[in-house]
Formats: structure tokens, sequence, C-alpha cells
């Protein structure tokens, strides 16, 4: 009978909780909304930077900086202007320095004068070539007095023709010259100069025109000669030669000029001067002396048939005298 007594106790106890729970009901509703939010809440960054654009470590710094009216300078301040001053000078004097002044002997002066002095030597030897070779021809025009006449005459042809023999009459002058802007060394004017090529065309048309003896800037064309280019040099017979290029032509002039303006030569002169800037003059000249070249050794060629035997005849009268075909030493020397 006291069982179910006890049970029905606790009863109470458990509905206190439901009322305890309605307050905070009544708690909520007294909560007033929040504020509305800005549009541009989210972008409160960009809103700052807009509206100060200027950090304040920035705007308080020249303030301090500042000097006031009549604040003497520090030391430090003192001793950057004297550093930047003396920073200053010694850069402009090492530009000064590096700058080639007036009076200093360049590498290029000292390059061009070599070769004035090396070209004076050149000339000098050639003069020296050129009086040994007349004392040759005297030497051997007085050893062969006594042998054939028809002989002699037959080797001064020879001489003449194979240009080892020094030679002189009338002929015609042409002088090839640089075009101005060449001259002054200008950009881009590497092809308005003369080329070894132009040399070649013009000597080959004279040859074709009738000429009887060519030297190019004193340089004798032989038989063993070439004109050929080392870089932006012309050689001739291996010696340099430069603008004015003078080509000497031995032969009769009326017929050099006209002959020559026929030939592939007088249209490779047309095209130069007005393609190219070069100059060509031509003139005539009443005598022209052209000196024989250096005789070069020859180890391979021989006089061929009936000619080595009068060549050799030639040579057994005259034991200084060269071959025909060998032009260089003797007969003995060259074995």
């Amino acid at each position: 009978m006291n069982a179910p007594t006890h049970r029905t106790d606790p009863a109470p106890h458990r509905a206190q909780p439901a009322a305890h729970r309605t307050e905070p009901a009544a708690h909520r509703t007294a909560v007033s909304p929040p504020p509305p939010r800005r549009p541009d809440e989210s972008m409160s960054l960009l809103r700052e930077l807009l509206d100060d654009p200027l950090d304040a470590g920035y705007r308080t710094a020249p303030r301090s900086a500042a000097p006031g009216p009549g604040r003497p300078l520090t030391w430090r301040q003192i001793l950057v202007v004297v550093a930047a001053f003396v920073i200053g000078a010694g850069a402009v004097w090492s530009a000064r320095e590096l700058r080639a002044p007036d009076g200093t002997v360049t590498a290029r002066t000292v390059l061009l004068d070599q070769i004035v002095e090396r070209r004076a030597v050149g000339d000098e030897l050639q003069a020296a070539n050129e009086s040994r070779q007349i004392e040759i021809e005297e030497l051997r025009a007085a050893a062969l007095e006594g042998a054939d006449q028809e002989l002699l005459e037959q080797l001064a042809v020879l001489g003449v023709a194979s240009g080892m023999s020094r030679v002189s009459g009338p002929g015609i002058v042409v002088e090839l010259t640089d075009s101005e802007a060449a001259q002054a060394g200008e950009a881009g004017s590497e092809e308005e100069r003369v080329k070894d090529i132009d040399l070649q065309v013009l000597v080959n048309g004279l040859w074709a025109a009738g000429a009887e003896a060519i030297a190019v800037d004193g340089q004798r064309l032989s038989s063993t000669s070439a004109i050929r280019a080392a870089g932006q040099t012309i050689l001739v017979n291996l010696a340099p030669v430069a603008s004015p290029y003078t080509v000497e032509v031995i032969g009769d002039p009326v017929e050099l000029q006209t002959r020559l303006a026929r030939t592939v030569a007088g249209a490779h002169l047309g095209v130069l001067r007005s393609s190219f800037g070069i100059r060509s003059e031509i003139t005539v000249a009443e005598e022209l002396v052209l000196s024989a070249p250096t005789l070069s050794e020859l180890r391979y060629a021989e006089p061929f048939g009936g000619e080595a035997t009068a060549a050799s005849e030639v040579g057994a009268q005259s034991p200084g005298a060269p071959t025909q075909g060998r032009p260089g030493p003797t007969d003995g020397e060259g074995d």
C-alpha cells in the first residue's frame, strides 16, 4: 500500500523545469534588433584608403625633421654634404681621365706611324731593286754583244711580253678612287670602295683593248702576277695598294680608249660611277716608264722544244743571264 504513494511524489519536481524553460523565451523578446549594416561595410579597407590615403607616420615625419628657424646643421648633415661633394668630384675626375686627352699617343696613331715607316722602307727597297735590275740588263747586253742579233731581238721581245724587262712608251693612265663617303669612313660605305674584282676586270679589259704593258700603283704585271684581296686590303704582286689606284698602260692611247669603251670593263666602270660613286679618270700620257718586277724563280716550267736549245746557248754565252723559261737563276744554280 506504501509503494504507490512513493511513486507519485516526483511528479511535481519534474514539472518545475517546464516553468523554468519559459523564462528564456520572455528574455529573447526583450532584445532590440541589430542596427542595419552599411552597404560598403565589406569594403572598409578601400574606404580607409580613399578617406585617408597618407599614413600617419608620413604625416608626422616632415614635422619632426623640419629644422626650426635658425636651427644649425648637425655634424652628420655636414658630413653627408662633404661626402657627396667628394664623391661627385671624384666621378667627374675619373670620367675626364678615361677620355683620351689631346696629345696622347693612341694605338691607332702608333700603327699608322709604323705603316708609314714600313712603306717608306719598302719604297727604298723597291728603288734599290729597280737600280739592280737596270745593272743586270746592262751587264746582260754587254755579255751578249757577240751573240746572234736576231736571237737578242727575240729575247728582248719576250722580255717585254712576259713583263720581265723595263719598258717605256706612250699610253694612258686610269685612276680609280673610292667614293667620298668611303674616304670619310661613313658607316655603310663598304661597298663604295674599289675592290680587287674591279681592278681585275679593268686589267683584263685593258689587255683585250691592246695594252702592251700594265702597272698598278707601280707594280708591273707579268705572267706570274696576281691581284687579290687580303681582308680590306688589295694586293698586287703581294704588295699592298691603296686608293686612288693608278693603272699605267703602254699602248696606242686612242685605240686603248676606243676599244676599252667597247669591252665589259668600260660598262663596269660606268656601273661603279653611277651606282657606287667610285670615280674613274683616264688621261693620256706621252711617255710612261714601267719598271720590271722582281724576278721569281721558276722551278717546274721549262722551255719547250727548240726554244730550250736556243735559250741554253744564250745562257752559255752569258753565265749571269737568265734563261728564257727560267728568268731567275742560271742553269747551274737552278739545279
